[in-house]
């Protein structure tokens, strides 16, 4: 088991393990407080993935990796997950400057 160390590749690796055998690919996370480590990792008992972290800005994007598993899993492997990803929502939102009065 090697750990991937891009958390793009892991995301996009895992997708594609999970639609690939959706019947028998795994999610799972482990958190040792103790040493504040974070471990994903995504089996389908063939390849398994592993991604660590210790960042506590990376529990946003666990958040988001737990809704495109939610929604493959309840709509299905062919599901369109840019609605899910939000990449189309970040190029919408406007951008703010500052934390001063409007003017």
């Amino acid at each position: 088991m090697v750990y991937i160390t891009s958390w793009d590749d892991f995301v996009e690796r895992s997708v594609q393990l999970f639609r690939a055998d959706p019947d028998s690919t795994r999610y799972v996370m482990k958190y040792r407080h103790c040493d504040g480590k974070l471990v994903l990792k995504v089996t389908d008992n063939r390849q398994c993935l592993k991604y660590k972290t210790d960042q506590a800005q990376e529990a946003k994007k666990m958040e988001k990796l737990n809704n495109i598993f939610f929604t493959l899993m309840a709509r299905g492997p062919e599901v369109d997950l840019s609605e899910v990803t939000g990449k189309e929502q970040v190029d919408a939102q406007p951008i703010r400057k500052g934390r001063g009065r409007k003017q």
